[in-house]
C-alpha cells in the first residue's frame, strides 16, 4: 500500500486534491468540476495501471466472514470499519480495469443526464430554477431593493442598531421574493453599507449584517437551494428507504413505514418558512442587542419622516391590530362552530373502498419483527385488531357503483350539512374588509363615508349569502345575487386603494408582498407544485418592474394595473365555473365564463407582452435574460459536471467506503453530526452547489436511510450549506460584499464582522437540533 493507504482511500485524496485545485485555480467552476473527474480518473488509472493503487477488500470466502452472515448479519453492513478483524484479499481499485470503469462511466453519465437532466420526473421541478432566478433578477433590476431599504430605514432607524434591523428585515423580504444570494448582498451594499457607515456604524456590524441578511435567500422559500435539494433528497430518500426495507425482511417501504417514502419540493417548502425566520429574528435580535451594549458603534438614525398622516397609538393600536384581529378571530370561529364551511355538493358515482388497517399485518416473521422493532408492540397489536376487525367483515370491499336512490340520498346529506356561508365568500370579503380597515388606520381625518359604504357592502354579502345563496346556487346566480354587495365593497377598496397610495410603507411593500403570497401561497397551501408557481412569480416580477419603469418615466401604469386584475378574474372564474364547453351540454352561464376567462387570459398575456416591452425599450430586459441565462447554465453545467466527478468516485469504490464508514457507527445522531461537521468544514472552500451535487449524493444514502425525518434532515443540511456563504476565507457573499464595498472598509473588517453571525448560524442549527418541531409543524398543519 502506497503510503500506508489503501487504494480507495489514495483515490478519494486524489478526487478532492484535483477538484479544490480545480477551484481555487480560478477556472470557471461549473467546468472546474467536470475537469476534476477526467483528470483525477485519470490519475487513478495510471496508478492502478502500474499496480501501485491496491484495494484492501474483505475476503467474502473465509470462515469469519461466513460465520457472520451465519448469524444474521446482513452483508451490506459489513464493513472493514465495523469488524477490522476480518480477513483481507489485495485487489486493484478497478476490479475489471479502468477500461470498463469509464465504458461504465460513460454510459452511467448518458442515463444520469436523461434521468436529470433532460427528461423525468425532476425535469419539471428544475425548470422552476430557471422561473424563480428569472423572478429574482427581474425584482433585483426594477429598484424595489433601493424602495425597501429606504423606507425602512425610515421605520427603523430612530431605534438602536435600527439600520441594521432594517438591513435584515428587508436581506428576509428579498429573500422571499429573489432567492439570489449575489443579487442580494450586491444590492445592499451599494445602498446601505455607504448610508451605515456614515452614520456611524462600525465597519464590522454593517458588513456582518449585510453579508448574512443576504444569505437568508438560501433558506427561505422560494429558495433555489430547496428546489435542488428537494429534487434530490426525494430520490435519495425514496431508494434509501426501498433498501432499509428489504434489509428489515419487508416487501416495500410503505409496508414497513406504513407510509409512502415521498418528500416533496412542496413540502420542503412548508418545512424551511420558520427556520427562516427563526434566523432572520435571531440576526435582528444580535443588532438590536449590539447596539444597546455598543451604542456609539450601532447609533439611532433620524433619516426623515415618512409622508404618511399621523396616527395616535390608540388609532393605531385599534385599526392595525384589534379591529383585523377581530375580523380574522371571528371568521376563525365562525368556521369552527360550522357557520362558514365547505358547500360542495358534488357526489361521488362509487363509494369508497373499505377501510386498510393502520398498518400492513400480513407479512413475513422478519418483516413483523422489524415493524414491531420499529413502531413498537402497542402499534402493532392496534393494527392487528383493526385487521381482524375488517375480516370480520368480510375483507375489505371493492369500490362500486353506487345507485341512482344512494346518489341522492348521499346529495340530500352534503346538501343539509352545508355550512350558511361558503368559505370561499367568506375569505374574499375578509381580505376586502381588512383593506378598508387598514386605509381607516392609515388615513384617520379622510372622508369615511365611502369606507362604510364598502363595510355596509360586505355585510350585505354575507346577508345574502346565508339568506338566498344555497348550496344548490349555481355560480351564475351566486355572481347575480352577490353583484350589488360586491360593487358596493369595491367602490369602499376603490377609495382605500387611494389612501394606502398614499402611505410611502404600504406603497412600497404591498407589491412585491403581493407576489410574495401569491408565490408561496399557491405552494404552501398545496394549490400548485413549485413550477407554476415560479412561473407565475415571474410572470408578475416582469409586470411589477414594467410598472416601476413607467412611473420612472412618469407614464401611466393602468395597462400593468388592468392586466393584473384580469389574472384575478381569470383564477377566481377558472374555480368557481365549469369550463369544460367541449361537453355535449354546456349551461349558458358556463359559456358566459369561458368567454370571461378566455377575454381574461388574453387581455393578462397582453399585459405581460407589454410588460416586456416596456422593459426591452427602457434596456432592462436584455440584461436580466443574459442573467438569467448565465446563472441557469451555470447551475445545470454544474449539475452535469457533479454527475461525472460522482460517477469518478462511485467507480472505484470511494461511495462505498464513505458510507461503509458511516454505517460503522451504530448511533444514527453521531452519524448525522458527522455529517454536518463534514458539510461546515466544507463550506468554507466549496459553495453551495457543489456540496449538494457532489457530496450529499455520497451520503445520502446513509443519512436518509435512519428513522429521521427527511424533511429535517434536507432543512438542517440547507441552513448548513448557508453556512458556506459566509465562512471565511472563501464565503461567496464575502467576495460579493468585497466587490462593493468602499476603500475605508478592509476584508478584516468584513471576517471579523461575519463571525457573529456565523456562530448564529451554528446556535440557529442547535435550535432546530433540539427542537425539530420548528421544522415540522408548519408541514404538519398545512398537510402534504
Amino acid at each position: 500500500m502506497l503510503f500506508g493507504l489503501d487504494g480507495v482511500e489514495i483515490g478519494l485524496i486524489i478526487v478532492f486534491l484535483c477538484l479544490f485545485g480545480g477551484i481555487l485555480s480560478g477556472f470557471p467552476v461549473a467546468f472546474a468540476i467536470g475537469g476534476a473527474g477526467v483528470i483525477s480518473f485519470g490519475i487513478i488509472a495510471a496508478l492502478d495501471s502500474a499496480g501501485i493503487l491496491i484495494h484492501q477488500a474483505i475476503d467474502t470466502s473465509s470462515a469469519m466472514y461466513a460465520d457472520l452472515i451465519s448469524q444474521g448479519i446482513k452483508s451490506d453492513t459489513i464493513s472493514v470499519f465495523r469488524y477490522p478483524d476480518l480477513p483481507r484479499i489485495e485487489e486493484a481499485v478497478f476490479p475489471g480495469g479502468w477500461e470498463q470503469a469509464m465504458d461504465r462511466n460513460l454510459s452511467f453519465i448518458v442515463n444520469r443526464m436523461n434521468e436529470r437532466v433532460l427528461a423525468g420526473q425532476s425535469i419539471e421541478t428544475l425548470l422552476a430554477v430557471v422561473m424563480f432566478v428569472l423572478m429574482g433578477i427581474t425584482l433585483e433590476r426594477s429598484k424595489i431593493a433601493n424602495d425597501l431599504l429606504t423606507t425602512m430605514a425610515r421605520v427603523f432607524g430612530p431605534l438602536p442598531g435600527g439600520l441594521a434591523v432594517s438591513v435584515v428585515v428587508v436581506g428576509a423580504f428579498l429573500a422571499a421574493s429573489t432567492g439570489i444570494v449575489g443579487a442580494t448582498v450586491v444590492t445592499m451594499g451599494l445602498l446601505s453599507l455607504p448610508t451605515m457607515l456614515r452614520n456611524g456604524y462600525s465597519p464590522q456590524l454593517a458588513t456582518g449584517v449585510i453579508a448574512a441578511s443576504g444569505t437568508l435567500g438560501q433558506i427561505i422559500p422560494p429558495s433555489i437551494v430547496i428546489v435542488l435539494l428537494g429534487t434530490l433528497a426525494g430520490d435519495l430518500y425514496s431508494a434509501a428507504q426501498e433498501t432499509r426495507a428489504q434489509v428489515a425482511g419487508c416487501s416495500d417501504a410503505l409496508t414497513y413505514l406504513g407510509e409512502p417514502a415521498v418528500v416533496s419540493v412542496g413540502t420542503l417548502f412548508q418545512a424551511a418558512l420558520l427556520p427562516g425566520i427563526m434566523l432572520a429574528i435571531l440576526y435582528g435580535l444580535y443588532a438590536f442587542g449590539y447596539a444597546l451594549v455598543n451604542p456609539s458603534k450601532a447609533p439611532a438614525v433620524e433619516l426623515g419622516a415618512s409622508n404618511g398622516e399621523p396616527i395616535t397609538k390608540g388609532e393605531a393600536l385599534t385599526w392595525f391590530a384589534v379591529v383585523p384581529a377581530g375580523l380574522i378571530a371571528g371568521v376563525i370561529l365562525l368556521g369552527q362552530v360550522g357557520v362558514i364551511g365547505n358547500q360542495a355538493i358534488v357526489v361521488d358515482s362509487f363509494s369508497d373502498a373499505g377501510k386498510t388497517a393502520s398498518l400492513r399485518t400480513k407479512v413475513s416473521e422478519e418483516c413483523q419483527a422489524s415493524m414491531i422493532d420499529l413502531h413498537g408492540e402497542e402499534a402493532w397489536s392496534v393494527a392487528l385488531s383493526e385487521q381482524a376487525e375488517i375480516d370480520a367483515a368480510g375483507g375489505v370491499s371493492e369500490a362500486r357503483e353506487l345507485t341512482p336512490e344512494e346518489r341522492q340520498a348521499a346529495f340530500a346529506q352534503k346538501v343539509a350539512d352545508a355550512a350558511p356561508i361558503g368559505s370561499g365568500i367568506a375569505a374574499g370579503f375578509l381580505l376586502l374588509s381588512l383593506i378598508l380597515t387598514t386605509a381607516r388606520g392609515v388615513s384617520p381625518s379622510a372622508n369615511t363615508t365611502p369606507l362604510l359604504i364598502g363595510g355596509a357592502g360586505v355585510l350585505l354579502a354575507i346577508l345574502v349569502d346565508i339568506v338566498l345563496i344555497t348550496p344548490t346556487t349555481t355560480p351564475g346566480w351566486t355572481v347575480v345575487l352577490i353583484a350589488v354587495p360586491l360593487l358596493m365593497t369595491l367602490y369602499g377598496c376603490r377609495y382605500a386603494a387611494g389612501l394606502l397610495g398614499k402611505n410611502e410603507l404600504l406603497r412600497v411593500v404591498f407589491p412585491p408582498l403581493v407576489l410574495i403570497i401569491a408565490v408561496l401561497g399557491s405552494i404552501l397551501g398545496g394549490i400548485t407544485n413549485p413550477t407554476p408557481a415560479a412561473a407565475l412569480g415571474a410572470g408578475g416580477a416582469i409586470m411589477l418592474a414594467a410598472y416601476r419603469k413607467l412611473q420612472d418615466q412618469e407614464k401611466s401604469g393602468a395597462i400593468i394595473i388592468w392586466s393584473t386584475f384580469a389574472i384575478i378574474v381569470m383564477i377566481l372564474v377558472g374555480i368557481n365555473f365549469d369550463l369544460r364547453v367541449n361537453q355535449q351540454e354546456v349551461a349558458v352561464e358556463n359559456w358566459i365564463a369561458f368567454a370571461v376567462a378566455k377575454g381574461t387570459y388574453l387581455f393578462a398575456m397582453f399585459g405581460i407582452l407589454y410588460g416586456c416591452w416596456v422593459l426591452f425599450r427602457g434596456k432592462v430586459l436584455s440584461p436580466i435574460v443574459r442573467e438569467t441565462a448565465k446563472v441557469t447554465s451555470m447551475v445545470f453545467t454544474i449539475l452535469i459536471g457533479s454527475q461525472l466527478l460522482n460517477l469518478v468516485v462511485i467507480s472505484f469504490g470511494g461511495e462505498h467506503y464513505i458510507q461503509g464508514f458511516l454505517k460503522s457507527f451504530d448511533n444514527e445522531f453521531t452519524v448525522f453530526l458527522i455529517v454536518m461537521l463534514v458539510l461546515f468544514v466544507l463550506g468554507f472552500v466549496l459553495d453551495f452547489l457543489e456540496i449538494i451535487y457532489i457530496v450529499i449524493p455520497i451520503v445520502g444514502p446513509v443519512i436518509y436511510g435512519g428513522t429521521f425525518d427527511p424533511k429535517w434532515v434536507t432543512i438542517m443540511i440547507a441552513v448548513n450549506l448557508q453556512t458556506s456563504f459566509l465562512t471565511p476565507p472563501f464565503g461567496f457573499a464575502l467576495f460579493y460584499l468585497r466587490g462593493v464595498a468602499p476603500k475605508e472598509v478592509t476584508t478584516g473588517h468584513i471576517y471579523q464582522g461575519v463571525i457573529p453571525f456565523v456562530l448564529i448560524q451554528v446556535v440557529g442549527l442547535g435550535l432546530l437540533w433540539t427542537f425539530p418541531q420548528v421544522v415540522t409543524i408548519l408541514p404538519a398543519l398545512i398537510g402534504h
